[in-house]
């Protein structure tokens, strides 16, 4: 699904990304970890056609910068930290936005349209909220909003930047789920960011720790959240804990 060979990205004339070399398959789930700093949502804004990059992204054996945005809207769809939102849209009409890309130039909405969105905000349990403003909602309520416009797109592939930074941990837990059963269920990519490294690595097939603008480590979880390497790169004192889900990672003194 995804082929990115030695990516540099510099922005101001700051080199951000260093050579990143990074491949994910149809259907598997891979999310980024590593300091702040590291490249994480660069490299996803370059794989996503939001930034000028060197090297090669191919997205289904094409790359990236060949597709049109309207073509590249079909097969990627993204979730970044700060969307621009239209001031004063309504939850609907956001996610009705995710699908621009199926609407023909001067066309409506179909009702195949209005049913997914429907379908959308009913599992991100944001159906009460159709009609509100965007912005008259919690942090919270938006991210699972800006979630259920990029699900709306019906790409194969999603790029989650932080997707749960703004939640309480049972909207984190209800998002990631949702996400992980439309990945089984239909097929899709996942390439994520996250901070919290209990839950990337509970979720992810794989995790990619990312420093200083390159791949220091890639691998399932228990090989990548290790005290040697997250003590090395995060500069951080944690103690690694073997669970039945998967490693968890807690700071000490």
């Amino acid at each position: 699904m995804l082929a990115a060979t030695s990516v540099h990205v510099s922005l101001d004339g700051n080199a951000i990304l260093r050579g990143v070399d990074l491949a994910v398959a149809e259907g598997e789930w891979v999310t980024i970890i590593g300091p702040n700093g590291a490249g994480k949502s660069t490299f996803l804004r370059a794989v996503g056609g939001f930034l000028p990059y060197s090297g090669s992204i191919l997205l289904s054996g094409t790359e990236t910068g060949a597709h049109s945005r309207r073509q590249r809207a079909r097969i990627v769809a993204s979730v970044a930290q700060q969307p621009v939102v239209p001031p004063g849209i309504r939850v609907f009409d956001y996610v009705l936005l995710g699908r621009t890309p199926y609407i023909p130039l001067l066309g409506r909405e179909s009702l195949q349209d209005l049913s997914i969105v429907e379908e959308r905000l009913h599992a991100l349990d944001l159906l009460p909220f159709a009609s509100r403003r965007l912005d008259t909602l919690s942090g919270g309520e938006r991210q699972r909003v800006y979630l259920a416009r990029a699900l709306a797109q019906s790409a194969p592939l999603l790029l989650l930047d932080e997707p749960t930074s703004a939640l309480d941990i049972g909207h984190q837990q209800e998002v990631l789920e949702l996400v992980d059963g439309l990945r089984r269920a239909h097929g899709l990519t996942v390439l994520a960011t996250m901070h919290d490294l209990s839950l990337a690595g509970e979720y992810a097939d794989r995790l990619v720790l990312m420093s200083d603008g390159t791949v220091a480590a890639s691998g399932p979880p228990s090989a990548v959240l290790t005290e040697e390497l997250l003590r090395s790169h995060y500069r951080a004192n944690v103690r690694v804990i073997d669970a039945d889900f998967g490693p968890v990672v807690v700071p000490v003194r």
